[in-house]
């Protein structure tokens, strides 16, 4: 996938900071499909313009940005939510993911941290502020630890590959990193993680590494 390929979508209550985000966006070659302002007006455009990334704000009018996030997923799961808040807080964090979030950048990020945080979350890296990562691995180990609420179907077969992929996954590792280390391309390492979200009937890298940890398989 080429910079210019990636459809972006800016989401923001302050017509400022959304047009100055979609002009950093544009002129570095991304494809700024769409842009909105309020809540309801994101999901609507969301739906319209098919972006593969939605940069969104967390405080926004008529309908909160994790509710946003949640529907917007929820309608087609191959769209990756970065989140680009104000706040640094744990709980709009956590909430964030939880809703359905591939990122969370604060808006104290530089332009060219932005720039290589939408890349990266197209092509379905998990990027976050440093410090933010380790909250999340962590509130996943936390959730892997409760009861399950049923019984789980039978565990699909995964290849020698596919499970050695999804143990670095639920280390944390980049899909950049986890090539690197196991010597393979990026794009191969993708192709690894939609066949193992196919089998395991997942719909993102948030709920792959939930599963993962739930396994255990962040602890070999």
């Amino acid at each position: 996938m080429t910079v210019d390929q990636v459809r972006v979508m800016v989401v923001d209550d302050h017509p400022m900071w959304r047009e100055a985000v979609s002009r950093d966006l544009a002129e570095a070659g991304l494809d700024v499909v769409a842009t909105a302002g309020d809540g309801e007006e994101a999901v609507r455009r969301a739906r319209a313009s098919s972006p593969q990334v939605v940069v969104l704000d967390l405080n926004l009018p008529s309908l909160p940005g994790v509710e946003v996030c949640r529907q917007v997923v929820a309608y087609d799961p191959s769209v990756r939510v970065l989140v680009l808040s104000a706040s640094g807080e744990h709980a709009d964090v956590l909430e964030a993911v939880k809703s359905g979030a591939t990122g969370y950048l604060v808006k104290s990020a530089g332009r060219e941290e932005l720039l290589d945080a939408v890349r990266r979350t197209a092509v379905g890296d998990p990027v976050f502020t440093p410090g933010l990562a380790g909250l999340v691995l962590g509130e996943f180990r936390r959730l892997a630890a409760e009861p399950a609420p049923a019984a789980s179907p039978a565990v699909p077969q995964l290849t020698a590959r596919e499970t050695e992929v999804l143990r670095l996954v639920a280390k944390g590792l980049s899909y950049r990193q986890i090539a690197d280390r196991l010597v393979l391309s990026h794009r191969t390492v993708q192709n690894h993680v939609q066949n193992t979200l196919g089998k395991l009937q997942l719909h993102n890298r948030v709920e792959l590494v939930r599963y993962a940890i739930e396994q255990g398989l962040d602890d070999e």
